[in-house]
């Protein structure tokens, strides 16, 4: 995860925890201290041997600078905070893509000023106007970057402080919300963070600091060291280069919008077509994600380089993009919704058009999740598509989906005793109203209906579904595949596989809390041949009829 706009990104991020953890001492890790400086340390999150972020920072008496890289999401996040021995008076964060060297202009800047009881805040993204907004904030409320491990220390170590042993820390959220949490310490040297339901038990030296943790559930651990270099916070620039061998050429474009920015992404194409091209859009999932939907937290996880290798094995050219405001592509991505998304899509659809190599009857999106809610928004109002396919795409409304999430996800806990499950579930509702009010996305994904949607498209479908999906449950393919056709479509097909979750990939239980217990992530194959038999076999009937425009 990561976001230009990290409001949206935290509340994904809590919403996807699905559970209570437990963090449990890992090790014990002295700060440097620098004399000019301050103390400087970092702090990495891992799965086993994969680093999802890294995060260094530098504490002196009156400021604080940190930088964090999430590896999981592409994003380079610095921040800075000015305080007194009260709170903040100021905080600063910019975003760069992890790859971009820290002289590259940022994606995106915040500047947030604190008064008495409230927060002034101001947003510059690319060479857009400043946008400025103010907001009530609790004095002494520490401004969070998710998933900031340093910041949610600072506001433990201030609830904490005079050797207090117990108190409430106040995060103030960057889109104008806060977050109040329990901290309590648990003998001399640990102490029990409560955020949003999730629990970190984190081992402390004498002045707060948390020296490391792990959070078994999902197989992560929390890892305290010595301060990182800028070559340490840089990602290598990511290869969407073609494989050795693959019959089709790799070709990096900028996708042009009507609303002043681009989408980077590549265009893979047939090498010796002579024939004009049938094209697949690509369509990630929720959170920002770059054109291959890779989540470094679940390994090598590219689904859609696999779909793209396959298709264009079958003689299909694949658009993949990088979601706005996210790598290499222009735009604000924390204030967009799905309806967004969709315009982006339709934005790439425009460009496939105008080029002369491509055969516009012959265009194809593909969604995956949020993807999946995202194509029949585009082909609800764009008959001339060839034809969608839903990957896990949902029937339900956000609100219905994120209920059940948080409910699952805590009655799958085994870690939880039954007292602290039942008291877990009961305040899942408060959870999820305050979840939904976080972001412009998650208020519009609470209440999009898709059925509604699925009634207007009348282009061909291929819904797939996993049959242990646990974040959009197998049954609502079904449900999709009724309203398609009660809308009249009948070119509707719903697969559904056994053992496959909701990334399709092979999984007994679908459980996301055990995601990282199984043994690969790569999609079912039988998965990416489905949708180059269903393409290939729409777009070789394809060839006759009016050209759209």
């Amino acid at each position: 995860m990561s976001a230009p706009t990290l409001a949206r990104a935290l509340g994904r991020a809590l919403a996807r925890a699905l559970r209570r953890a437990t963090v449990t001492l890992l090790l014990a890790s002295p700060c440097a201290v620098d004399a000019q400086q301050g103390e400087r340390w970092s702090v990495q999150l891992m799965r086993g041997k994969d680093t999802i972020s890294t995060e260094r920072v530098t504490l002196g008496a009156s400021m604080v600078r940190g930088d964090l890289l999430d590896r999981s999401g592409g994003a380079r996040l610095a921040w800075s905070m000015d305080r007194t021995s009260t709170g903040p008076r100021a905080f600063q964060l910019t975003v760069r893509a992890g790859a971009d060297a820290p002289n590259v202009p940022p994606r995106q800047r915040v500047d947030v000023r604190f008064t008495e009881d409230s927060a002034i805040g101001t947003v510059v993204t690319g060479t857009a106007a400043p946008v400025t907004r103010r907001a009530a904030a609790k004095k002494g409320a520490i401004p969070y970057v998710n998933p900031s491990m340093v910041l949610a220390e600072l506001a433990a170590r201030a609830a904490l402080s005079g050797g207090a042993a117990e108190g409430t820390a106040t995060l103030f959220m960057l889109n104008g919300t806060s977050m109040a949490f329990p901290v309590k310490r648990v003998g001399a040297d640990s102490v029990v963070i409560t955020m949003a339901g999730l629990e970190l038990r984190a081992h402390t030296d004498a002045e707060g600091r948390i020296l490391g943790g792990a959070i078994p559930a999902q197989g992560l651990t929390i890892v305290r060291g010595a301060w990182l270099d800028d070559a340490e916070l840089k990602l290598p620039k990511p290869d969407y280069s073609a494989p050795a061998g693959a019959p089709y050429d790799a070709e990096e474009v900028r996708v042009p919008t009507t609303r002043g920015y681009e989408l980077a992404g590549t265009f893979t194409r047939p090498r010796g077509a002579t024939a004009k091209l049938a094209v697949a859009v690509t369509i990630t999932g929720s959170g920002p994600q770059d054109r291959d939907e890779g989540i470094q937290a679940f390994g090598d996880y590219r689904p859609f380089r696999w779909v793209a290798d396959t298709l264009g094995r079958r003689g299909v050219a694949v658009l993949r993009l990088d979601d706005r405001g996210t790598g290499a592509s222009g735009g604000d991505f924390g204030s967009a919704t799905s309806a967004d998304f969709a315009d982006d899509v339709r934005s790439a659809l425009a460009w496939l058009r105008a080029r002369d190599d491509v055969d516009a009857r012959k265009l194809f999106i593909v969604g995956h999740s949020e993807g999946g809610l995202v194509a029949p928004m585009v082909a609800a109002t764009d008959p001339a598509l060839a034809g969608i396919v839903l990957i896990a795409g949902p029937a339900k409304t956000g609100r219905t989906i994120l209920d059940f999430q948080l409910r699952n996800g805590i009655s799958g806990d085994t870690s939880l005793t039954v007292a602290k499950r039942d008291s877990a579930l009961a305040r899942v509702p408060a959870r999820l109203e305050s979840l939904l009010k976080s972001s412009s996305w998650l208020t519009f994904f609470a209440d999009h209906d898709p059925l509604a949607t699925a009634k207007r498209v009348t282009v061909p479908v291929l819904i797939l579904q996993g049959a242990t999906d646990q974040q959009v449950t197998a049954e609502q393919a079904e449900a999709l595949a009724q309203a398609l056709r009660s809308g009249g479509n009948r070119a509707v097909t719903a697969r559904v596989f056994p053992e496959t979750n909701h990334f399709m990939v092979p999984d007994k239980s679908g459980f996301p809390g055990n995601y990282a217990k199984l043994p690969s992530m790569a999609v079912r194959p039988e998965v990416l041949g489905a949708i180059a038999d269903w393409v290939a076999a729409l777009a070789a009937r394809r060839t006759a009829g009016p050209v759209p425009e």
